[in-house]
């Protein structure tokens, strides 16, 4: 059985995230909606998505290829229903394709896919906008903390911590340490993966997942549903957010109802505001439209691209989206749209040209003993050029 990913039109209102990787890439849950369908058909899938992408996420055919739509999340009854597809037939749900199976190797013509399909219905979970990520991600979490955990043991919580609620809603993977902290997990289950750290002094509160090698810094406060991805190190008070992997966040400052995309770092008491003064709901600059879009949400953060990085004392706006490779500093709140490979802050922006950000970029790589690939500065100089009508 040969998978493959598919990007569909949402990949546009998922910008800036998917400016760097398939839609299937973004991490909602505990795992990326990538390694969650790996899981669930015991596989490995390839992609098919934008050409730029393809040399870092490539393509694999055969014979007789399923293609799954990358913004789907799996579930047994939808993945049973995929597996049963005969040749050259297809399930949708309302507009969305949900899969194919064919011969052809060449892509797909989704519209007329549509036309054929089967429809089905809708018992999954996906994402369509960038805030889906944040407020669908406590259900996500319950979802791969029930698979990832059945029939398996967790580590022993030390007697120096406090556990409020079941024991069962509390898994320690292999090399993790958790030391004189709070764990609640009455209000969600709280998911530590293999050499994590969570230090002296944290609080949490379920939902929650920090993934592995990442660490949570001393008196760290999480409110769920929050997901730390692999690598990050997270201090502060967090609440209700996505963070990719590779993140720094590692000061005091709050950070709420937001997602933080891969390679960033937020300097020390940088803070978001989540609600307006007037309580309204929060609107988001979309790149699909190019214009605000109503997310129909009290409460709505910061979303920030990959490799973007803030200095100290940075305070956004409620709704801002940061493109990519931006690099923000100053006092006042900067625009609630920055635009990718932006420079500066309130007052001014200049442009974050390619070659700083490439240095940059190594340096950062470097420190956790990684190379920046010819591939991804591809990737990036394609975003570099693509993005320039954003900085006019």
């Amino acid at each position: 059985m040969n998978v493959i990913l598919f990007d569909d039109y949402s990949r546009n209102d998922l910008l800036p995230f998917t400016f760097t990787k398939p839609v299937s890439e973004i991490r909602i849950g505990i795992l990326t909606i990538t390694e969650k369908w790996n899981y669930f058909l015991n596989t490995t899938v390839s992609f098919q998505t934008q050409d730029y992408l393809s040399i870092k996420y490539k393509k694999q055919t055969t014979l007789e290829n399923i293609y799954i739509n990358g913004k789907i999340c799996p579930n047994q009854e939808l993945v049973n229903a995929i597996l049963n597809l005969e040749m050259n037939s297809a399930i949708k749900s309302g507009n969305d394709l949900i899969a194919y199976k064919t011969s052809e190797s060449n892509h797909l013509d989704l519209e007329n896919l549509l036309i054929q399909a089967k429809d089905i219905p809708k018992n999954y979970m996906s994402i369509k906008n960038v805030w889906d990520i944040f407020s669908k991600n406590g259900e996500a979490l319950k979802i791969d903390f029930e698979f990832l955990t059945k029939g398996k043991q967790s580590q022993e919580l030390s007697n120096t911590n406090k556990l409020i609620g079941d024991k069962q809603q509390l898994f320690i993977e292999e090399g993790a340490i958790v030391e004189a902290s709070i764990l609640n997990a009455s209000t969600g289950p709280i998911y530590i993966a293999k050499d994590a750290e969570v230090m002296e002094g944290s609080i949490i509160r379920g939902p929650f997942s920090l993934g592995e090698h990442a660490t949570l810094k001393l008196g760290t406060k999480i409110y769920g549903a929050t997901t730390i991805g692999p690598h990050c190190k997270v201090g502060g008070e967090v609440n209700n957010s996505v963070i990719f992997g590779f993140t720094n966040k590692a000061h005091d400052g709050f950070l709420g109802n937001s997602v933080i995309g891969e390679w960033c770092n937020l300097g020390a008491d940088t803070n978001n505001s989540n609600l307006k003064n007037n309580y309204g709901s929060v609107k988001l600059f979309n790149y699909a439209s190019e214009t605000m879009k109503d997310t129909q949400l009290q409460f709505c953060g910061l979303m920030m691209g990959d490799h973007s990085k803030c200095g100290i004392n940075t305070m956004f706006n409620t709704g801002t989206v940061v493109g990519v490779s931006a690099n923000i500093f100053g006092s006042g709140f900067p625009s609630t749209h920055i635009p990718s490979f932006s420079w500066g802050g309130a007052d001014t922006m200049e442009i974050y040209q390619l070659d700083k950000m490439f240095e940059t970029a190594e340096r950062v790589y470097a420190r956790r003993g990684i190379e920046l690939s010819a591939e991804e500065k591809n990737i990036l100089t394609h975003v570099f050029n693509s993005t320039k009508p954003f900085r006019k």
